[in-house]
């Protein structure tokens, strides 16, 4: 015979953390680290400051997780994008799709990337978050960096091509598309910019996409 569990006694959690860690990287995104408040959070996640400070301590540390997170949502989004069979030039642009789709969002105008939004301005004075900038983006370069050599092996590039120097401008394009949203360009711009350095990683279309600019 088995005895039943008890049942737990005690007020149910009235929040799903994941969700508020969600919400709470829309209010930084929206407004960068600093000129978002504890009562922005609070409005955002719905919780009040002492649930905050017990679910996820004091703002930084509610900050780091929030970058984290947005660092594994581009870690997921780059693996999927790489992750199949077709060429390097169509990777890329879905990548580069993806990231303008993203960064043109916002209720109040273009976000632009999480990353270099908040974490750019806010490494100036911190380590911690200095350190994972840093980390963000070395990571974005080793993804960048194993598709292309990938397409290399495949003979998709000039034999003389280096992944490692095309990633870092496969990445750059990147933090270049979203300076620009953020500045207010609108979708056909920003995809102009993809394509210029899509043809230059890949080799210009005309040329068979096998050339490519050293």
């Amino acid at each position: 015979m088995v005895q039943n569990s008890p049942t737990r006694r005690g007020r149910p959690r009235a929040y799903d953390p994941d969700a508020a860690l969600a919400r709470a990287v829309d209010a930084f995104w929206d407004a960068g680290f600093a000129a978002t408040s504890l009562d922005d959070l609070s409005e955002a996640t719905g919780m009040n400051r002492p649930s905050l400070y017990g679910a996820f301590g004091d703002k930084q540390a509610l900050y780091q997780k929030a970058l984290d997170l947005y660092r594994a949502r581009t870690r997921e989004a780059l693996a999927n994008a790489f992750s199949g069979d077709e060429p390097l030039r169509i990777a890329l642009h879905k990548v580069y799709n993806t990231a303008i789709s993203i960064y043109l969002s916002g209720d109040s105008g273009a976000r632009g990337c999480f990353i270099i939004g908040t974490a750019v301005a806010q490494a100036v004075i911190d380590p911690d978050t200095r350190a994972a900038l840093a980390d963000a983006l070395r990571e974005i370069d080793a993804a960048f960096a194993a598709r292309i050599a990938r397409a290399h092996r495949r003979g998709e590039l000039s034999a003389d091509a280096d992944p490692t120097k095309l990633a870092k401008l496969a990445s750059a394009t990147l933090y270049s598309l979203t300076i620009h949203a953020r500045a207010g360009e609108g979708r056909s711009a920003l995809k102009a910019i993809a394509d210029a350095a899509v043809d230059v990683i890949c080799g210009s279309p005309k040329a068979g996409g096998r050339e490519k600019v050293r």
